[in-house]
């Protein structure tokens, strides 16, 4: 991919192909303007109705280019999300604030936790077990599965030397960490009645109790709450004993999986809404619970900067180590971005295959290449380099059992979500903290991927701009782009309109 400074601009644009509409350059951060073409005039492209072009042709390869200062067209709006959208403190559409889940948990009441939006997504009656009562219990049996579960620390159940059920198991994020259950052994009977679950949940959460004050097994079952909470584990335990601490409350929830009054099916959401219309009750969903926890919590520590003489130019080179998992993330700053203002920003998930091995499989080597090369003739801008991101957030092995879905028909979607994955597994909060700490705070984002741009207002950061990051399509890669253009909405040169520029190689700076 070669970068070019036109010697004359003007002159430039009156060699470009009939109709070709060149950016007006509305932010620029810096002295030049720079475009990397190379497309021949007979080129056999075809222009999409987003703007992407895609070769036909078998087995040809089109190199792509990016204007670094293009303008903001309408598209180009549209792919920016709003200041509501992935705000942290703005709830998902038709569920209650975090806030006001808060609010209820301090006056005694419950919270409906639900996993997301989906229909067929459980939800689980939560509150605080500091707080429980014989009537709460009661409507929690009522409106509940039966079981009534206590949400705790793995140090209190030390405490109280309540262990696993199955230990073997703990290892396995997919499912609750289920202990022996108990009961209060003084003051109870036979344990079942709501008054009983009552006192032994309210002994469960007494920092005063002791392991001698309870019968094993019995009719509560203790939960072990995964450390990190909801931003290790998204599970309705991790998620009650979260907005319990939020809440300013002892670190112990109640939770009770809500089911159908009728045939005793997990209930659908439509009848969660139901309940919680007749009884007051909030409904938040864990996912925004992870957006307010990531805008509010430091997840990751600086642990050391050094200079990296690169291929492409010296850079400065920042490790941070997230808190939550121990990965190691690198950040790559190039020149004086000390007013954090109009930051060119490139947000790269790591690509073993692509960025070491030059996997022809897909565009993320030449995109971090191409991204490395305009900062450097920029003079001024950010790489973050997420580790941890492989596969789309789904891991190496799982990433080449994926390239043997596709070899076989499916598509890169479909192939993740044949393997029990989502189609996009990644989250970009550390990267977002990681800009913060270096002092960004408006950005100009190297990115074809709207997923990028969700979330950054709660951590003070602003996308002023967008910087398509067009690569080589080619026969080996040209349907996984494609997937990700009509699945995931990556948008290709959209900032572009009309027929790519021919340049003359001798006009061509590299």
């Amino acid at each position: 991919m070669l970068l070019a400074k036109p010697r004359n601009l003007s002159k430039w644009v009156k060699q470009a192909h009939n109709g070709t509409r060149i950016g007006v350059y509305r932010n620029m951060a810096t002295s030049f303007s720079c475009c990397a073409v190379g497309v021949s005039e007979n080129s056999p492209l075809k222009g999409t109705e987003n703007g992407s072009v895609f070769d036909d042709s078998a087995g040809s390869v089109t190199t792509f280019g990016t204007l670094l200062d293009a303008e903001i067209t309408p598209e180009t709006i549209d792919f920016f999300v709003s200041d509501a959208h992935g705000d942290p403190d703005c709830p998902s559409q038709g569920f209650s604030s975090v806030e006001q889940a808060l609010s209820s948990l301090r006056q005694g009441k419950f919270v409906i936790v639900v996993r997301d939006e989906n229909e067929e997504a459980e939800g689980s009656l939560v509150m605080a077990a500091s707080q429980a009562s014989p009537k709460n219990v009661a409507f929690m049996v009522k409106h509940g599965s039966g079981i009534v579960s206590v949400g705790m620390k793995g140090e209190d159940l030390e405490r109280l030397n309540i262990p696993l059920m199955s230990p073997e198991n703990e290892d396995d994020v997919s499912a609750p960490f289920f202990t022996v259950s108990v009961d209060a052994k003084y003051g109870t009977s036979s344990g079942v009645s709501a008054s009983d679950r009552a006192k032994t949940i309210l002994r469960i959460s007494s920092p005063d109790s002791r392991a001698e004050d309870f019968r094993r097994p019995g009719l509560v079952f203790p939960l072990k709450y995964r450390n990190g909470g909801v931003l290790t584990r998204a599970g309705h335990t991790e998620a009650s004993v979260d907005l319990v601490m939020l809440a300013g409350l002892h670190s112990v929830s109640v939770l009770s999986d809500i089911v159908d009054a009728e045939d005793g099916s997990v209930s659908s959401l439509t009848n969660l809404r139901k309940l919680a219309s007749e009884h007051s009750i909030p409904i938040v969903t864990i996912s925004d619970l992870i957006r307010y926890r990531r805008k509010r919590e430091k997840l990751v520590e600086r642990t050391s900067v050094s200079s990296l003489p690169t291929k492409w130019g010296l850079f400065e080179a920042y490790a941070y180590r997230s808190k939550l998992d121990g990965i190691e993330h690198i950040v790559l700053v190039k020149g004086n971005i000390d007013n954090g203002q109009d930051v060119l920003v490139r947000v790269h998930s790591e690509c073993l295959t692509g960025d070491i091995f030059g996997s022809a499989r897909c565009d993320c080597g030449n995109q971090l290449d191409l991204a490395m090369q305009i900062i450097e003739q920029a003079g001024r801008g950010v790489v973050v380099y997420l580790r941890g991101h492989e596969g789309r957030g789904i891991g190496l092995g799982h990433k080449l059992e994926a390239y043997n879905l596709q070899d076989q028909g499916h598509d890169t979607v479909e192939a993740n979500l044949e393997l029990g994955f989502a189609a996009d597994a990644r989250d970009y909060g550390i990267g977002a903290q990681m800009l913060r700490d270096i002092g960004v705070h408006t950005m100009r984002l190297m990115t074809n991927n709207p997923a990028k741009f969700t979330g950054l207002k709660g951590y003070g950061l602003a996308a002023v701009g967008r910087v398509p990051v067009m690569t080589p399509i080619t026969e080996e890669n040209k349907r996984y782009l494609e997937t990700k253009r009509t699945k995931m909405g990556h948008i290709y040169g959209s900032d572009i309109q009309g027929p790519l520029i021919s340049r003359d190689k001798n006009d061509i700076k590299g």
